[in-house]
């Protein structure tokens, strides 16, 4: 259920950014939902090979790399799924810094709900 919960809000969230954002374009929200998908298949999968093999790079930028990485799976996820479009590398780093935040700000709310 949480799981569902989390997609559902990354999707909200890759729906608002891509509206706000120039250079990054969506078709609808099933859309934004299977970009979601995709955002948590890859960052499970291929995100960590990503990390291994840039750890020289990460450690010496200390850690400011791991944007760099972020803003290539939002350029992988754009080519696997039909209707989402970014333009530029630069539109899928701000796009990714962006989307990092939105999730964190909709996560917390979440969690001080449940809370209470």
């Amino acid at each position: 259920m949480n799981f569902i919960l989390n997609l559902l809000l990354t999707a909200i969230a890759v729906f608002v950014l891509a509206s706000i954002l120039p250079g990054v374009e969506i078709a609808n929200y099933v859309t934004a939902v299977w970009v979601a998908f995709e955002i948590a298949v890859l960052n499970m999968f291929v995100r960590p090979l990503l990390i291994f093999f840039t750890l020289p790079a990460t450690i010496v930028t200390l850690g400011l790399f791991l944007f760099v990485i972020n803003a290539l799976i939002i350029l992988l996820a754009a080519n696997l799924v039909g209707g989402f479009l970014v333009s530029s590398f630069f539109s899928a780093l701000l796009f990714s810094i962006l989307l990092s935040i939105f999730r964190s700000a909709l996560f917390k709310m979440i969690k001080d709900k449940k809370e209470e």
